[in-house]
């Protein structure tokens, strides 16, 4: 079967034992708060300080691929911890942002992993886990200002962040049937094919 159609088409799901499930979530953990410093220190360098992180969502990445890989736990724990950790140990996310991006991972981790098994090709998935994550954060933005009427976030950002992580959603769209591939060859020995 050749890469083009193993991308276009669905692929096996296939299971990971308690204890790679949990190496796979530790390693995502790291990457998610070890990217986005990258991306911020190459943004520095380049003059655009934190805007290349809020451009490519480097931390985003690793949390879906985790649900892909492992499962809805493993995927929703990755999103959970991932940006608490980062904040704790660099300040960013920052606080204000923190819980919406917490709610916002979560969801891609659980998604991800839910829609694992699921017979649809793997962008549409992908697309899928994009579009709950962005909807379960703006819901939530939307009760803390409207419901809860706090103003330290404006639902104005709703739109916003989207408008500044498109590039980030299409290296997503793009990259996870990629690296998906590259896992089906390790774990099967065989291309990973839907």
């Amino acid at each position: 079967m050749s890469n083009t159609n193993v991308i276009k088409n669905n692929y096996t799901s296939f299971k990971l034992s308690a204890k790679a499930s949990t190496l796979v979530t530790g390693l995502a953990i790291v990457l998610a708060v070890i990217l986005p410093q990258l991306a911020h220190t190459i943004g520095a360098a380049i003059g655009i300080n934190t805007m290349l992180g809020e451009v490519i969502l480097p931390m985003h990445l690793p949390v879906m691929l985790t649900g892909f890989i492992a499962g809805p736990i493993a995927g929703a724990i990755t999103g959970l911890f991932a940006p608490i950790i980062s904040f704790m140990f660099t300040g960013m996310p920052g606080e204000i942002m923190l819980p919406f991006i917490v709610i916002e991972l979560v969801t891609y981790g659980f998604t991800s992993g839910a829609l694992k098994n699921i017979n649809i090709h793997l962008i549409a998935k992908t697309f899928i886990v994009q579009f709950l994550g962005r909807f379960v954060r703006a819901l939530a933005i939307l009760v803390v200002f409207y419901i809860l009427g706090n103003e330290a976030v404006k639902p104005s950002i709703i739109l916003e962040s989207i408008k500044t992580g498109i590039i980030g959603i299409i290296l997503q769209l793009t990259l996870i049937p990629l690296i998906m591939l590259a896992v089906g060859k390790v774990i099967n020995d065989e291309p990973y094919s839907e």
